[in-house]
């Protein structure tokens, strides 16, 4: 599998994580970003951060969390940034400019190609979420769809959700599924050939299983599976050990 960029940069993005009261959280949240190929965290008043247990659930992202920046204040998490989206599981009374994680990505890549801005995705506390008054700061409210009767998304889990979404986004996925090579319409043709001469060997053709009808279904069958010179090798192996292959 390979990952080809679609728009150049799409990693100017700084996740924001504010008051965060479970260092886990925080090295939960660096080993998501590392995963989907963002680096930019900033921390506003973390709780007993640094510690071991961010370190642990980061899983080898330390780099994540050692160039993490510590922040006072969210303004201050948010200098240098031109477009500014608060994350948020609820519906508030004051009605923010609100979209999915998808539309959130278009928004982002349209900051970044018409002005290069760098975004900034803002993250509230586990328990509360973002106040009114941070998300006074942002200029979109981004939300990500869930089950209504149960939606209890941890921090770290949101931070993976957008970080995969920002992935597809402004990736291309290419796979690697080059066949081998198929085998021939003479190739085919010994198989059903051989195949039939087993059969009959076997006595598996009757009147109510004519050779005829059988070995056109037959052929259906390996025709719509399109095998491959291996494959067919392989069958005609176990068949010549039923019966050895007489070319009329």
């Amino acid at each position: 599998m390979n990952l080809k960029d679609k728009n150049e940069n799409y990693t100017s993005v700084r996740i924001v994580m504010v008051n965060t009261t479970e260092p886990g959280n925080i090295g939960a949240a660096a080993r998501a970003m590392k995963n989907m190929n963002l680096s930019k965290l900033y921390l506003v008043n973390p709780k007993g951060y640094p510690s071991a247990a961010a370190t642990a659930r980061a899983s080898g992202a330390d780099d994540v969390l050692s160039n993490a920046v510590v922040c006072d204040s969210l303004q201050e998490a948010l200098n240098g940034t031109g477009l500014v989206i608060g994350a948020s599981a609820r519906q508030r009374s004051v009605k923010w400019r609100q979209m999915d994680v998808v539309g959130a990505c278009i928004e982002i890549q349209k900051a970044y190609s018409t002005n290069s801005l760098e975004s900034a995705v803002v993250f509230g506390t586990e328990k509360f979420g973002l106040t009114n008054k941070e998300l006074d700061l942002c200029h979109i409210l981004m939300t990500i769809p869930g089950n209504p009767d149960y939606f209890s998304l941890n921090v770290a889990s949101a931070i993976q959700v957008f970080s995969y979404q920002n992935l597809v986004y402004n990736t291309d996925t290419e796979f690697d599924n080059e066949k081998s090579e198929v085998s021939s319409f003479g190739e085919l043709e010994s198989f059903y050939e051989h195949l039939a001469q087993v059969l009959e060997h076997i006595d598996y053709f009757e009147e109510n299983k004519p050779k005829e009808l059988l070995m056109r279904r037959l052929r259906r069958f390996f025709n719509r599976a399109e095998p491959e010179k291996e494959e067919i090798a392989i069958l005609r192996g176990i068949l010549k050990d039923i019966k050895p292959f007489e070319k009329q």
